[in-house]
């Protein structure tokens, strides 16, 4: 069912219209699939751990676009989990069947890795919340229709003690988002402004001043899927053959940089399968959820580097076409004509600030594993 012009921008890193991502999240969601890891009583297939595990890994072999998470992966779970009956039956529907398009609003200017210091504010007023501030770095918030955020409802006590969670409709007067290009030139984070913008008080998700620990469920769910180890084990065979087409395979000393990727490789897999089996025994496995987001974001990092390496000069163009809609690619040559390595490269260089930069999570996974 995944449509070839999609795949086709998949496997040379072509530009995803927003049309791409909604048209294979709405064949998803016609399966039941766009919510593969949600249990039945959602409307999620239930699978188990290892099943989703698989599905992910066929979907990166066929080369499918990722899911974009903002909805299925990262809200659900916390609605699921913390909101009302009422905030099921309104919200769960249009993100399983890939309708509605969420983004999320938990990065500000001042507040990246340390998202405890949020100073977006939200004031309640009889049966709304007022809120002003900012969010930053908002992947693909120029397509939002909602966005979850954390607001600062309280200043007392600690700072985690005073945030809260709210879904907030894009369309409401007072949104204002503005685009932020990335070094490949691509527009795919955003700012975004609130300016006295009103949310009704049934938006609230949980409790008020309780938003930390929704938040922090929240984060365990994305940075076990940043490891991306399936996408990884794709994109290595495919700097295998782009290094056999351009000669450089017969250099032991690339074909040894290529080893040792693999290895890592290999071992983040067997990382990612360490945590399935102890949640399949019924264990949470938070505490190394940040190895997976190091590992998994330098290995991205490290094969886009070894691309360009491999390709040589055919690496140097900075194809800006291939960032635009529309651009389908002219491959005579095979994988490297008119590929744009040099801009999936530079884009691959954000993998280890997004999600909690590595430095900040190094220290997290020292203070919580190894104490």
């Amino acid at each position: 069912h995944l449509p070839e012009d999609i795949a086709h921008k998949v496997r040379h890193d072509l530009h995803l219209t927003r049309d791409d991502m909604q048209r294979w999240a709405r064949i998803l969601g016609k399966k039941g699939w766009l919510g593969y890891g949600w249990p039945k009583e959602f409307g999620g297939p239930g699978w188990t751990a290892v099943q989703k595990h698989l599905f992910e890994e066929e979907c990166a072999l066929a080369c499918t676009p990722r899911i974009v998470p903002f909805g299925p992966v990262m809200v659900a779970p916390v609605i699921m989990a913390y909101g009302t009956p009422a905030q099921h039956q309104r919200f769960l529907p249009g993100i399983a069947s890939g309708e509605v398009w969420w983004s999320q609003g938990y990065s500000e200017p001042g507040s990246g890795s340390d998202l405890a210091s949020v100073k977006t504010r939200a004031e309640r007023v009889g049966d709304k919340y007022i809120v002003n501030g900012q969010k930053t770095w908002t992947t693909l918030g120029q397509y939002g229709e909602w966005i979850f955020c954390l607001v600062r409802t309280s200043n007392e006590g600690k700072p985690q003690t005073g945030i809260s969670f709210l879904l907030i409709d894009m369309k409401s007067p007072g949104v204002t988002v503005r685009p932020i290009k990335l070094l490949d030139g691509s527009h795919e984070v955003n700012e975004v402004f609130f300016d006295n913008v009103e949310v009704p008080a049934d938006q609230l998700i949980g409790e008020e001043n309780k938003g930390w620990t929704y938040a922090k469920h929240l984060l365990s769910h994305e940075r076990t899927n940043i490891a991306d180890v399936n996408r990884a084990k794709r994109e290595l065979e495919r700097l295998k053959r782009i290094a056999k087409a351009e000669g450089v395979w017969e250099d032991q000393r690339f074909r040894d940089q290529i080893a040792l990727l693999e290895i890592d490789v290999m071992a983040l897999e067997m990382l990612v399968l360490r945590v399935l089996s102890a949640m399949k025994s019924g264990k949470n496995p938070l505490d190394i959820a940040g190895l997976l987001k190091i590992k998994g974001s330098e290995i991205q990092q490290r094969y886009s580097e070894l691309m360009m390496l491999a390709a040589g000069p055919y690496s140097l163009p900075y194809v800006q076409e291939a960032m635009e809609a529309g651009y389908q690619g002219n491959f005579p040559g095979g994988e490297l004509s008119n590929a744009p390595l040099a801009a999936t490269y530079f884009n691959m260089r954000k993998t280890t600030i997004y999600g909690g930069s590595n430095e900040v999570q190094r220290n997290i996974v020292a203070q919580t594993v190894l104490g």
